[in-house]
């Protein structure tokens, strides 16, 4: 893995977000027209939005479909978990796998020192990039075989 990249470099900057008080069916809509699993729960601030929770696909089906609750009365802020770990834009990738890692997420906004949010960061990002990685090195390995073969008398 690239050790010089950061959270910032590889982090999807295009970001579904949602608000505390939106409906959990218009959360719900606003990912299946987004094609998106998550949506980053932010406050407004002087600052800029600053994230504060985040709403998965999962979460929803765990916490209201499967025990069959009333969709209609809730609200993002029911079901959301708050308090996200984030990472910072400077953070390495290594950082960042090791939170994900420590409070058993999936994605983690990405944030500037401010504190607001600037993109997500999802294992599957990491995971390409990995995989990239290991077809290069996969690639060495084949045209040193090749070169070593080509030398032999």
């Amino acid at each position: 893995m690239n050790h010089a990249l950061c959270a910032g470099d590889l982090c999807t900057r295009f970001v579904v977000i949602a608000h505390r008080d939106l409906p959990l069916h218009d959360a719900a809509r606003l990912m299946r027209i987004q094609h998106v699993g998550c949506l980053v729960v932010v406050d407004e601030t002087p600052a800029g939005r600053v994230p504060a929770g985040l709403l998965t696909d999962r979460d929803i089906v765990t916490s209201v479909v499967a025990p069959a609750m009333d969709v209609r009365p809730l609200r993002v802020e029911d079901v959301m978990h708050g308090d996200p770990a984030v990472v910072r834009e400077s953070d390495s990738l290594l950082d960042a796998l090791n939170a994900m890692r420590r409070v058993g997420a999936r994605r983690l906004p990405v944030v500037d020192t401010r504190g607001v949010l600037q993109g997500l960061l999802a294992v599957d990002d990491i995971i390409d990039l990995i995989g990239e990685e290991v077809g290069l090195l996969v690639q060495v390995l084949a045209s040193t075989r090749r070169e070593e073969y080509r030398r032999r008398p």
